[in-house]
Order: C-alpha cells, then structure tokens, then sequence
C-alpha cells in the first residue's frame, strides 16, 4: 500500500495548485506546526514551546497548539492532509504513538486525533524517518528508490529507503543506528544498557559527554558557553576550524565514528546514495571532515553520492512530517 501511495504521488507531482500539507514536529526543545507546499516549499510556520515528560501532556499540548495554528493561520480548505513527526516509537500503519522514548508507554491514536481535529486525513512517524520521506518526495532522493538517510543531530538515527520504501521495521523502531557499538572495550555506558554505542561520539550528546570527560583540557570559552546546559557542537567546530587543539580532537573523534557508522550502513544496505542531515552534518567544515574518512572501495556502489540535505536543518522536521500527511492523503 505505502508503495501503490508513493507511485501514485510521483505521477500527481507535477500538477502543482495551491493543496498544502500540514506538518506538526514535535521534538525535545520544540513544537514547529507549519504548511507545506506540495512541491515541498514551506509557506508558513508557527513555533510553540515544549519541554513536558509525560505521554499524555504533550498529546494535549501537541493539540491546543494545533488548535491554536488553524484559528491563528485559517488554513482552510487548501489543507489535504497532516502529518506528526515526533520522537519516540511511532506505528506509522495504525497512527498509535507508542512511547515518548523506548521504554514501554502509552497507545496513543494521535494521527487520529489530529485527523478528527482538521477534518483530512493524517498520518504519524517518529522524526527521523519524516525526514527520510521527505527526502523521497520532495528532496536529494526523489529520483533514487534505495538511499540511506542519517540525521546527526542531538542524537543519531536514520531512515532507510529499500525499493521506493521507508523502511519502519515490524516493531516500528528501525533506524535507530545511534546504538550501533562501535567500541565494544568503551566505558561509556549508554541508556541502551550497552557500552560504546556511535551516538556517544558521533552525535550533539556525544560531543558534549566527550567534552564533559576532558574538560580540564577545554578552552575557557567553551566551558563558559556550556554553564548553563550542553557544551555546543557548533562552537567546538568552530574552535577547531580556529586552530583550537582540543576542540579538534572531540570533532575529529566525531567524525571518525561516524564515516565508521555509514560506511557500516552501506555495507549493509547497499544503497545509491547517502543523504545527511541534522545540525551537525550542516556544518561544511564538519560534513567535509567526514566525507574525507569514507574509503573509496566501501563507497564505490554509492553512485549518486554522499551529499547534504537540501532542506534547512531547523525546517527539515516540520517539512517530514508534512511528507507523511502528503502520503495519507493520497
């Protein structure tokens, strides 16, 4: 059905009128409910806070801010669907929002309750795999059917595309390559329960858990910017990039983690092309970084490429989420 759906939205797209998609993002540090073109181009967006624990809040949060953008936006009769990237365990087939994290949690119908909310029918992903159907219909893959999208962000996940298809896993959990060990002697322990998984290094926690271990070698600059929460992954790049011997060597680790970690993937999967997204893969200096590590034998099959993301890391979540209220309506 998720193919017959894609094929269909592929012979459609080339009459463009004035349909949009609506996208909610739901992430750690930010709600973003916006409308999307159905050519991909975001029209407008709306920003609310997050920040709350529990299943059932953030449910009633994510709803009062929708009903908040449709009597402030008056979207109208030009949406035709919706969509909610969120984190956490997401049943993409059935709408059910299982968990906040990936611990057991609560059966939520949130696409349904979306759908009840707006009339149009609506559909739900966790954030990482939005992203990825974004990418197969609006983005790097729409003209390659087997890709490997990976988001480095906060933390590390991706989204596989095999034959036109996201793949969701029969638990509705693939994807989450952040706990691939990469370093099975490590110390660091992770909230998987395993030790050296990638997402301790190659990753916004991981740099600042790495940058935590040595901070009697950091800068003073750094240690002041992390005071108040996480030491950036941004000012460690730029430090680096001004010649700063420390931060070079968090970024450097970074980077050969996760070449290590997509060149596992490739092997894995065998895909056309790798598309990198998130924060950390935004930064130039650092995509470059790790692009340079990726051995040309591992990659020869990868024949469209290792490029970055065209959507705007902030953006590429609400714009996902639309993707898959794109697909539900057609």
């Amino acid at each position: 059905k998720y193919e017959n759906l894609f094929i269909n939205f592929k012979r459609k797209k080339g009459v463009k009128g004035m349909n949009t998609y609506l996208g909610i993002d739901y992430g750690g540090t930010k709600l973003i409910i916006g409308e999307v073109r159905e050519d991909g181009e975001l029209l407008r967006y709306r920003r609310y806070p997050t920040g709350l624990t529990g299943q059932e809040e953030i449910a009633a949060h994510l709803l009062q801010c929708l009903d908040n953008y449709v009597a402030e936006e008056a979207p109208g009769d030009r949406v035709r669907g919706a969509g909610i990237g969120i984190v956490g365990i997401s049943d993409y087939r059935n709408g059910i929002w299982h968990s906040v994290n990936h611990e057991e949690g609560i059966p939520i119908p949130l696409a349904q309750m979306v759908a009840d909310r707006l009339g149009v029918p609506a559909g739900i992903d966790n954030d990482v795999r939005s992203a990825a159907t974004a990418e197969l219909l609006w983005g790097e893959g729409k003209n390659c059917s087997d890709f490997i999208y990976v988001n480095a962000g906060t933390g590390l996940a991706a989204g596989f595309v095999i034959d036109g298809k996201v793949l969701h896993g029969a638990h509705c959990d693939a994807g989450e390559i952040g706990h691939m060990v990469v370093d099975y002697r490590s110390s660091r322990e992770c909230v998987c329960g395993r030790r050296g998984c990638c997402e301790l290094t190659a990753s916004g926690i991981g740099i600042h858990k790495m940058v935590e271990e040595r901070q009697g070698e950091a800068p003073a600059e750094l240690l002041e910017l992390g005071l108040n929460g996480r030491y950036p992954a941004a000012a460690v790049f730029r430090l680096a990039r001004e010649g700063d011997d420390f931060c070079l060597s968090i970024a450097e680790e970074a980077a050969a983690v996760l070449s290590c970690t997509i060149m596992n993937l490739v092997r894995m999967s065998d895909p056309d092309m790798v598309v990198a997204g998130g924060g950390l893969m935004s930064d130039p200096w650092f995509f470059r970084r790790v692009e340079n590590l990726l051995e040309k034998v591992t990659m020869r099959h990868v024949s469209k490429g290792f490029r970055v993301s065209g959507f705007e890391a902030a953006f590429s979540g609400v714009i996902g989420a639309a993707a898959v209220g794109c697909l539900k309506a057609e």
